[in-house]
């Protein structure tokens, strides 16, 4: 079913094609970044009947304000969907107050690895690109799911974690936040790494801004970002995660070559074998271009290799591990 009607839906005008799956807050956020952006049609997908199609709807009268010209079609199926360049899943249960992103791992697994299936059937040669939580598991779901190669299934959440910690340090030193250079490795959790060793403001390191009480503060403020907005919200933010998500399409989609800190699969990268973690990557028209290894003094590289201690006993309870 189409965002208009079947009476009324004018098909696909030859732009290349991004499908959102999950029409809930992030999803929705996503595909209005997207559209905006003015250089692919969207796809929005949800099982809700007519959920999707309002959300599509509503943006698509929007390009009329702003000034934007891809259609977005909203749809509860996948065959809109199929010749898609990138799928993005936000699919799943949100978080609720005093639950974990752990905490979420087997209901998602379902939901993720069913929605993976469908898409990619539909798009065989796209570029998956994961957001559901638990992030870090919900990556491994997509890649067994789906069989496709670590270079074109991976996760946003370093881009979402490093806007945070950037966030906090532009508060704390009272600098503009363009001026942060930060990056957040690790899992998507409490565990998650800010590297304040490489962090900078304008080209001035951290240290010399902030004391260490300031920034042990920021790291751990960073850390557990998202739930503290989860006990402000009752929900799991949305406005960030949304951007974020997009970020990375604009990167793939025009093949920018942005290096961008994402969930990747990694083989023996910072001594991390067999596990999707958090790390800086190169992201253009074939996905994940390459990884690279920063360095890390060494308390920060006990905390990575704690973090990915924290993953795996996570990603152990999966169905499909």
């Amino acid at each position: 079913m189409s965002t208009l009607g079947s009476h009324e839906f004018t098909p696909f005008r030859g732009r290349r094609k991004v499908t959102v799956v999950g029409a809930g807050n992030v999803g929705a956020t996503c595909a209005l970044e997207l559209a905006r952006r003015d250089y692919a049609e969207v796809v929005l997908v949800d099982i809700i009947e007519n959920y999707p199609q309002g959300k599509a709807l509503d943006i698509n009268q929007m390009s009329a304000v702003v000034g934007f010209e891809p259609r977005v079609v909203g749809t509860n199926g996948y065959d809109e969907t199929a010749g898609s360049d990138v799928i993005v899943v936000t699919a799943g249960k949100p978080r609720a107050p005093g639950m974990s992103r752990d905490d979420l791992v087997q209901t998602n697994e379902k939901i993720v690895g069913s929605v993976v299936e469908a898409a990619v059937r539909q798009s065989p040669d796209a570029i998956l690109i994961i957001v559901s939580n638990p992030l870090d598991a919900m990556c491994h779901v997509a890649k067994n799911v789906s069989g496709w190669p670590k270079t074109r299934v991976f996760g946003m959440a370093g881009i979402l974690d490093t806007a945070r910690f950037s966030t906090f340090i532009a508060w704390a030193t009272g600098a503009s936040v363009k001026d942060v250079t930060a990056t957040v490795l690790g899992g998507h959790g409490d565990q998650m790494v800010p590297v304040v060793s490489a962090t900078t403001v304008g080209g001035i390191p951290l240290r010399k801004l902030c004391d260490d009480d300031t920034i042990a503060a920021m790291v751990e403020r960073t850390a557990k970002g998202g739930g503290e907005i989860v006990n402000l919200l009752g929900t799991s933010a949305w406005y960030a995660p949304g951007a974020a998500a997009a970020q990375m399409v604009d990167s793939i989609m025009l093949d920018e070559k942005r290096v961008l800190p994402c969930t990747a699969y990694l083989e023996g990268e910072y001594g991390i074998d067999g596990l999707y973690m958090g790390v800086p990557v190169r992201l253009g028209s074939r996905g994940i271009e390459e990884i690279y290894e920063v360095d890390l003094d060494e308390a920060e590289q006990q905390a990575l290799q704690h973090s990915a201690d924290a993953v795996r006993d996570v990603v152990g309870v999966l169905a499909t591990a």
